[in-house]
């Protein structure tokens, strides 16, 4: 008997049939380590095309990364010049931590530092299951230490570092962010910003099911990129790989955490959001209805689309622009 399960939103159903990402045809097979590479190759086409931005800069640096390996940095910038030290956003790109580039979807991001006259930086993080945890979340780190250290070098403000991510991206922003609070970086993250996160390799929940055999990530992709990432399930340091499961999220920076009502990753998300309220984290989330995995992305024209990117970005001003709220 199949599992019941929220209703996809209408608007998006097109696309869903056009991905095959539903019954009787269902998604593609779940990536194996003998095709990984040509499934690598398709997501390349969703790469920032920078020159279709004239107003934005871009550059490309290398710094040491944490185990002797190269980690690269793109920047990108309003091109006008500077009145004061930026606003910065540290980008982590999505992929299930299992594919993808610092290019990926990156040009959804574009907006906010035009928006916010931000300074936008993305990571290239290393892949499993090649590099498996902790190495994705070390480099993460380490790419936001060295951010943080040259600040001054960057033109950023450091006290107004927010780190973001869509997807497995997200997740490794959660991670970096419980590594950045528990190694004290010396100047705190401003706020995060998790797109549909991808937070827990246990498979246990409610979305977890519902969506294992249809959707843009299916549960039994998500199965198969958690067993590349976390081969050793008690690894050490096993929360900042999956931040669903760290029992302290206290302390942590001002977060906004949306997710679809139609997806995987909804119930982890809704769990996360609502342990860092309980735990006196300030948390905004949103659930959007009907909605499947990357549906801002693959659905750009659809009304949730459309209201989820002005909700994100919404919020972006009112932490970057408005007096900061008192604490007790």
């Amino acid at each position: 008997m199949a599992i019941p399960k929220p209703p996809y939103d209408p608007q998006m159903m097109e696309i869903l049939v056009i991905a095959e990402a539903l019954p009787p045809k269902g998604p593609r097979p779940p990536p194996t380590k003998e095709n990984i590479v040509e499934h690598r190759k398709f997501v390349g086409m969703f790469e920032a095309k920078y020159d279709d931005y004239p107003d934005l800069s871009h550059e490309e640096i290398s710094i040491p990364g944490p185990d002797g390996n190269t980690i690269e940095l793109t920047i990108v910038r309003p091109k006008a010049p500077a009145k004061e030290p930026r606003n910065a956003i540290y980008y982590i790109h999505g992929g299930g931590m299992i594919l993808g580039t610092r290019h990926l979807m990156l040009q959804e991001a574009f907006p906010w530092a035009k928006e916010l006259d931000a300074v936008l930086i993305s990571v290239e993080y290393r892949l499993a299951p090649e590099h498996p945890h902790p190495a994705p979340v070390e480099d993460c780190y380490a790419g936001l230490k060295w951010v943080s250290e040259n600040s001054s070098k960057l033109g950023i403000n450091p006290n107004r570092i927010m780190v973001s991510g869509h997807s497995g991206g997200g997740g490794l922003a959660a991670g970096t962010a419980l590594l950045a609070r528990d190694r004290k970086l010396p100047t705190p993250l401003f706020a995060q910003l998790l797109i549909y996160p991808m937070l827990d390799d246990r498979n246990v929940t409610t979305s977890s099911k519902q969506y294992f055999g249809e959707g843009t990530w299916t549960g039994a992709t998500n199965a198969v990129a958690w067993s590349w990432i976390l081969p050793d399930k008690d690894a050490p340091g096993v929360q900042y790989a999956a931040p669903s499961r760290a029992t302290d999220l206290s302390n942590l920076p001002t977060t906004f955490l949306d997710v679809g009502g139609a997806e995987v990753f909804r119930d982890e998300g809704i769990a996360y959001a609502s342990k860092l309220l309980e735990q006196g984290t300030q948390a905004e989330l949103h659930v959007w209805p009907g909605a499947y995995h990357g549906f801002d992305f693959y659905s750009p024209t659809s009304d949730l689309a459309i209201v989820a990117k002005a909700s994100r970005l919404a919020w972006m001003k009112r932490m970057f622009y408005s007096p900061p709220a008192n604490k007790d």
